[in-house]
């Protein structure tokens, strides 16, 4: 029998059935499991879920005879404790991994990673100054998890899209800025402090003049004369408080200037506009192109790509080549037609041959229905499978796109984590 009750009530041989709470609320990709270490039940109960649906037939129920620690086992809270500590550790730990090992270690980085931006956002809002020293870790975490595997962290949050934009947007621009200064081999200080810039490059809609949540809760759906205001507050917010590098100053100015000089704040044009701004323009640009505003559609990942090459005088073009070359001509979250005739999304790179990854078929073209999900090593299988461009998915009986991408993910990886 299923039956929903609060976390504080889950106790070891209980089978969780379903977590009741968003993906960023706990760190677990499997999602129906036999609690049976007391080191999971800590992680579970130091999570922002409140709630869990247990199943009574394949686990123990409430009140029933338990399997709690015996006296002189570690309390929960110490638990906890060393669950946090094991994070920060297994964070700093070296690569690489494949995407499917990466991927708790991501979910858990950006669960944490949230908080710490929530709580630097909401004091933004309030006037406070930035405390950086609660920020940096985060960048830590994003940069030692692309250094184990590049695609891991910003394909969750590309397959997560559902999430608060404004957070899922600071973390996935951050991953993007690192991987990014990392193939461009820039120092060490500077990648970090990169990631940092994409953490708080829009860290100034917090002081828009606005009352209220912005439309759809999306602050690019204000007037565009409130939305371009963000550059300079977020860069007058950063400089006064004093405490951080001018590169992070540099890219919170002038990410939204282009090179042909049409952008904004001051219309800055070429190399006139620093290196790490013009990095940011193309992170930012990429991860906003994913979802929809008032004002543009969401694109395909791989068509946010082509839409970028083609706009001939916005973005530095060598910087543009190298982005490409660290996210894939189709990156992560893409939906391709294969010369199979099926429909495949694309879960995973191929190191050794780009144009050809790893992905997981879900649609026949051919009968016009929906397989079994099952994942293709492009560069393994025969001419039939490969890509022939990017899958127009109007007029099929598919959820919508977003929702569709986090299903095949999941499908994709939910039993090898």
């Amino acid at each position: 029998m299923l039956k929903q009750i609060a976390v504080s009530d889950l106790e070891l041989g209980m089978f969780v059935h379903k977590f009741e709470g968003g993906w960023f609320d706990h760190p677990f990709w499997k999602a129906k499991f036999l609690v049976e270490d007391a080191d999971k039940l800590a992680t579970i109960k130091a999570s922002r879920l409140r709630a869990v649906v247990i199943d009574t037939a394949r686990g123990r129920d409430v009140g029933a005879p338990d399997a709690r620690p015996q006296p002189g086992a570690p309390s929960p809270a110490s638990r906890i404790r060393k669950i946090k500590r094991r994070t920060a550790v297994q964070a700093a730990a070296p690569g690489p991994v494949s995407m499917a090992k990466e991927l708790d270690s991501a979910a858990a980085i950006a669960e944490q990673a949230r908080d710490k931006l929530s709580k630097a956002f909401l004091a933004a809002r309030l006037g406070k100054a930035l405390d950086v020293r609660k920020v940096e870790p985060v960048v830590s975490d994003i940069l030692a998890s692309v250094r184990r595997n590049p695609q891991a962290f910003s394909g969750l949050m590309r397959c997560k899209l559902k999430n608060e934009l404004i957070f899922r947007h600071a973390l996935s621009v951050s991953a993007l800025m690192v991987a990014l200064a990392d193939r461009m081999k820039l120092p060490a200080a500077d990648i970090h402090n990169c990631g940092l810039a994409g953490l708080l490059l829009d860290i100034g809609v917090n002081h828009l003049p606005h009352v209220g949540d912005p439309p759809g809760g999306d602050f690019r759906n204000l007037p565009e004369r409130i939305w371009n205001q963000h550059v300079i507050l977020g860069h007058r917010a950063l400089h006064n408080d004093g405490d951080l590098p001018p590169l992070v100053l540099d890219a919170c100015l002038y990410h939204h200037e282009r090179i042909d000089g049409r952008g904004y704040p001051q219309g800055t044009k070429g190399e006139a506009i620093p290196l790490v701004a013009r990095m940011a323009a193309i992170c930012d640009s990429f991860d906003f192109h994913l979802s929809a505003s008032d004002r543009n559609k969401a694109l395909d990942p791989a068509a946010a790509i082509e839409a970028m090459r083609a706009d001939a005088g916005a973005y530095d073009p060598e910087i543009l080549r190298i982005f490409v070359e660290t996210v894939g001509l189709f990156p992560v979250g893409s939906f391709v037609v294969l010369a199979s005739r099926k429909l495949a999304m694309v879960i995973d790179e191929d190191r050794k041959d780009p144009l050809r990854p790893v992905v997981q078929a879900f649609y026949s073209l051919e009968t016009g229905e929906r397989i079994l999900p099952h994942r293709i090593a492009l560069s393994e299988g025969n001419d039939n499978e490969r890509i022939l461009g990017i899958a127009d998915l109007e007029g099929l009986d598919l959820p919508a796109d977003e929702q569709l991408r986090e299903l095949v993910f999941l499908s994709a990886y939910r039993n090898q984590a």
